[in-house]
C-alpha cells in the first residue's frame, strides 16, 4: 500500500467524533467537510455512514494532502475532493444538510473564522447543521494547561492563530442565524459544538 499523508491527531479523535456524528447526522443526507486535511475523517466517516454523501474540501494549496486517501478509498458516497478557499465565495452548491469542520478555527486568522460563518450565513439552508470540533476557551480562560501550551505554540507559529473564545464563536453563529444545539465534551480537552440554522 502506498504511503499516505497521516495525522496522528485525526487518528486519535476519529472514533470519538464518529460516535457523536452517527447520532447527530442520523437525519442528514449530505455533508460538506471544510479543511479535510489528510482525508482520514472523510474516508472513515463516509465508510461508517453510507447514507451520507460526503464532500471533502481543502485549501487549493493542500489538495495534494487530501486526494490520495480519498481516491484510494473508492467509496460510492465519498465525492471526489474539491478545493475550497474559505475566503472566497460562493461555496459549492447545493448547500448540504450539514457542514463539518475539525481543528480549523484555531489555525486560521480571526478574519477567516468570521468569513467562514459569513459564507454559511449567505448560503445556508434552513435547518442545516454546522458542526465544529476543536478546543475552545470559555469566559476567556483555557480549559487546561495543555490547551494554554498549545495556544502559545500556535501563536509562535502564526500570531493570528490561536484557540478561540466559545462566546465569540457562538456570537458569530448567532449573527449568521444559527442556534446552539449541543456543546459536547470530547477527549483531550476538545469540544464538538453543533448549531442549527433557524432564521425565523
Amino acid at each position: 500500500m502506498q504511503d499516505l499523508p497521516f495525522s496522528q491527531a485525526a487518528e486519535n479523535n476519529c472514533a470519538p467524533i464518529l460516535r457523536e456524528l452517527q447520532s447527530l447526522l442520523a437525519g442528514s443526507r449530505s455533508v460538506l467537510e471544510v479543511g479535510a486535511g489528510t482525508g482520514q475523517h472523510a474516508t472513515a466517516f463516509a465508510a461508517a455512514m453510507p447514507q451520507l454523501r460526503w464532500q471533502a474540501t481543502e485549501h487549493p494549496r493542500s489538495m495534494a494532502m487530501l486526494r490520495p486517501r480519498c481516491e484510494l478509498a473508492k467509496l460510492d458516497n465519498l465525492l471526489p475532493p474539491i478545493a475550497l478557499d474559505v475566503s472566497e465565495t460562493p461555496w459549492p452548491e447545493p448547500w448540504p444538510d450539514a457542514v463539518y469542520t475539525a481543528n480549523t478555527l484555531h489555525i486560521v486568522s480571526k478574519a477567516l473564522v468570521e468569513r467562514f460563518f459569513g459564507a454559511c450565513a449567505a448560503q445556508g439552508s434552513e435547518g442545516s447543521l454546522l458542526i465544529v470540533y476543536g478546543p475552545f476557551n470559555y469566559e476567556g480562560k483555557f480549559t487546561s494547561e495543555s490547551n494554554a501550551d498549545f495556544d502559545r505554540w500556535l501563536k509562535d507559529r502564526d500570531p493570528e492563530s490561536g484557540i478561540r473564545d466559545f462566546e465569540w464563536v457562538d456570537s458569530l453563529a448567532r449573527r449568521a442565524g444559527y442556534r446552539l444545539q449541543e456543546d459536547i465534551a470530547m477527549p483531550a480537552n476538545n469540544r464538538l459544538v453543533v448549531w442549527k440554522l433557524q432564521r425565523t
